[in-house]
């Protein structure tokens, strides 16, 4: 027997170890000016049913620090109060997506979300920052309906190397620009 067709085989198996997985609402309104857009929540945040649901995930941490809430010690939902009540809405690239395991190299046959509802959900929206380069895969279709857009370093315990202080300059840079 080849090599060829024991190949197909193992494709069928890995496919089949992965689950369809189904992502989150977005959490956004009509005085929302800054997107965050992620890539797809993590094995852990679908668990938790939460946006970056991880406990060694900085999105919290950073954006707490650059909006001067505590948002990392708050209740999940008092946290998406408090983004929303700073004008900052959060979503992610992906609508749903094949997946086995956590990190963004493991996404198969994903379907996007309609970033093009951006308009009616946050009429004033001005731009978009894309959480690492995963999600940043979007930036020009971003540019394309009109908004600033830039690709932020990811705040994913996956890309821990970089310290979080260089990751906390660089959104703050952001921010001040855009909030």
């Amino acid at each position: 027997m080849s090599n060829r067709s024991a190949s197909p085989r193992r494709t069928g198996a890995v496919r089949s170890a992965t689950r369809r997985c189904k992502g989150f609402a977005p959490v956004i309104d009509e005085h929302v000016r800054v997107l965050v857009l992620g890539s797809f929540p993590s094995s852990t945040s679908l668990a938790a049913h939460q946006y970056y649901g991880h406990a060694r995930n900085q999105f919290w941490r950073i954006l707490g620090a650059i909006l001067g809430e505590p948002l990392q010690d708050l209740e999940y939902g008092e946290r998406l109060r408090c983004v929303l009540a700073h004008r900052v809405g959060i979503w992610d690239v992906y609508a749903d997506c094949r997946r086995s395991g956590s990190l963004d190299s493991q996404i198969h046959a994903p379907r996007p979300n309609d970033l093009g509802l951006l308009a009616q959900l946050a009429p004033g929206l001005r731009a978009v920052a894309c959480n690492g380069q995963a999600a940043g895969r979007v930036r020009r279709s971003v540019l394309e309906l009109g908004y600033a857009c830039e690709v932020l370093p990811s705040t994913s315990p996956a890309h821990a190397a970089r310290r979080i202080e260089d990751k906390l300059a660089v959104w703050q840079a952001f921010f001040r620009v855009w909030c």
